[in-house]
């Protein structure tokens, strides 16, 4: 067991580093290069340029661009083009607001695949079978941005309630109950919407 955990953590890190690379190597496939951010600006002077590209390594090789990036990466000091502040933070931030999705849409996943799967793998051939794979075939066939845009609509419609953003607007000074359950309120529609899916395709995966 540990031999297994220990090869496929090394087979991660492994497939992290081979993205890392890809995804650095993109960004040069470009056109244009970063130091012109803004070429039809007058403030923009040569020594400015020069200075964006000396911060950023830009006129080193491909292959020393790549290792300065991860120095920086794992030191902290990597910063955001646009406003040169640094960018873990703000990853920090926007993972925050990610996990809890991440985490309702998967308990919402293995809470309703399996059941689904296997009541209808014991009723194989049945009315719950046939509709249930007929109806994962249409989840997983509709674009998930479009039901998306159908359930904000509903949901807006019907209860006449925000589902935008992660708060209520003006819900800073409100009791601390109040301002859970508007949290859990503003994850019910995206985590469904994330999960739906994730449901389609492994209960087809527990019933088979």
């Amino acid at each position: 067991m540990l031999s297994f955990l220990t090869r496929s953590l090394v087979q991660r890190l492994f497939l992290l580093v081979i993205i890392s690379v890809i995804a650095h190597s993109v960004v040069h496939l470009a056109p244009g290069e970063p130091s012109q951010v803004d070429p039809s600006n007058p403030r923009m002077k040569p020594e400015d340029i020069a200075r964006i590209r000396a911060a950023f390594h830009l006129d080193a090789p491909l292959y020393l661009q790549y290792a300065y990036w991860l120095r920086d990466l794992f030191s902290g000091e990597l910063k955001s083009f646009k406003d040169s502040q640094p960018v873990l933070p703000k990853i920090a931030r926007r993972f925050l607001n990610s996990l809890p999705l991440f985490l309702c849409a998967t308990l919402i996943v293995w809470s309703l695949s399996f059941p689904t799967g296997i009541h209808a793998a014991l009723r194989r051939g049945s009315l719950y079978d046939r509709t249930t794979t007929f109806t994962a075939y249409t989840l997983i066939s509709i674009p998930g941005f479009f039901l998306s845009y159908l359930a904000i609509l509903w949901v807006v419609d019907t209860f006449n309630v925000p589902v935008i953003g992660m708060k209520t607007f003006g819900m800073e000074n409100a009791q601390p109950a109040y301002r859970w359950m508007d949290r859990v309120w503003h994850l019910v529609v995206p985590s469904l919407m994330s999960a739906v899916g994730g449901i389609a395709i492994l209960s087809r995966y527990v019933r088979s």
